[in-house]
């Protein structure tokens, strides 16, 4: 699914065939979960080939680099312009981008000493997550932001999502719906959570998630749209049971929920606003990538 033979990466200053590449077993990052990384999606737009929100993924990229003392010194134009040469390379368009940051040999529990820079990309036309989600309340909780930098997207963060997620799915469900260490609504293991009542979303708000890229657009929809969006801490007893409710990120786009803890949304998904939002959406990254 992810590389072949030919497949082209870019690792440490240099592109380099995929199956070329090699990883140090000393390497903090292998043996703690000290890296950092960024999902991000190119389209086929009007404009050509186009990734969407380049800029504000790779700041962030930067940004949570900087919350792990991961020295890390690239701008976010080269690594745009570096991004680009490799979907070209590579004959992509419809393609998910993987920027990931390494660290250099350390057995110490300190700040890495020297970043290596990979972005990998794999061709993929749609979300991994299925629409009409049946989704459950997960007993694991999202991270303390007491213990953790939340708001940055660190590998090691994600063995906490594998957890969630995997257990919903041996319980015969799509998804998990996670909370935070004070029971309110976070976020799914790897996506921001969005419901609908009385023409309404609700979002939580900043605190224990990280704050997405795709949320912040669905936000920017929603003012456009003149849809009323409220960022609050809420309890999954608040969701079950409303008009509507979603998943979205850059990998699943916006992902409509079927059901939490087996009790239904209400109403139909084409008569919510939440599907507008999620046409809305679609259309962005597809004429208006940027």
């Amino acid at each position: 699914m992810y590389y072949n033979d030919d497949t082209v990466i870019y690792f440490d200053g240099k592109f380099m065939k995929a199956k070329d590449a090699g990883m140090d077993l000393y390497g903090q990052s292998l043996h703690y979960g000290y890296s950092v990384f960024e999902g991000i999606k190119s389209y086929t737009t009007d404009q050509g080939t186009r990734i969407f929100k380049a800029k504000e993924h790779y700041e962030r990229l930067k940004r949570s680099a900087e919350l792990m003392h991961i020295p890390f010194e690239y701008s976010v134009e080269q690594l745009t312009d570096l991004t680009y040469e490799l979907l070209e390379r590579n004959g992509f368009s419809d393609a998910y981008i993987r920027p990931l940051v390494t660290c250099s040999p350390n057995m110490s529990l300190s700040k890495g000493k020297k970043s290596y820079l990979s972005l990998l990309a794999w061709e993929w036309n749609n979300g991994y997550l299925a629409d009409k989600m049946k989704i459950m309340t997960s007993e694991f909780q999202r991270p303390n932001p007491k213990a953790f930098k939340v708001e940055a997207k660190v590998g090691g963060h994600y063995v906490n999502s594998i957890l969630a997620c995997q257990d919903a799915k041996d319980k015969g469900y799509d998804e998990a719906l996670v909370l935070d260490e004070n029971g309110y609504v976070a976020e799914s293991s790897g996506a921001n959570v969005f419901y609908e009542k009385d023409g309404i979303l609700f979002t939580p708000a900043k605190g224990s998630i990280l704050p997405g890229i795709t949320r912040q657009t669905v936000m920017e929809i929603c003012n456009e749209l003149n849809i009323p969006v409220q960022e609050t801490f809420f309890k999954p007893e608040e969701m079950r049971g409303a008009d509507a409710g979603f998943f979205c990120g850059t990998a699943a786009e916006i992902v409509a929920l079927d059901s939490l803890d087996d009790v239904p949304f209400t109403k139909d998904w084409k008569a919510t606003a939440s599907e507008k939002v999620q046409q809305a959406y679609l259309k962005r990254v597809r004429v208006l990538s940027l």
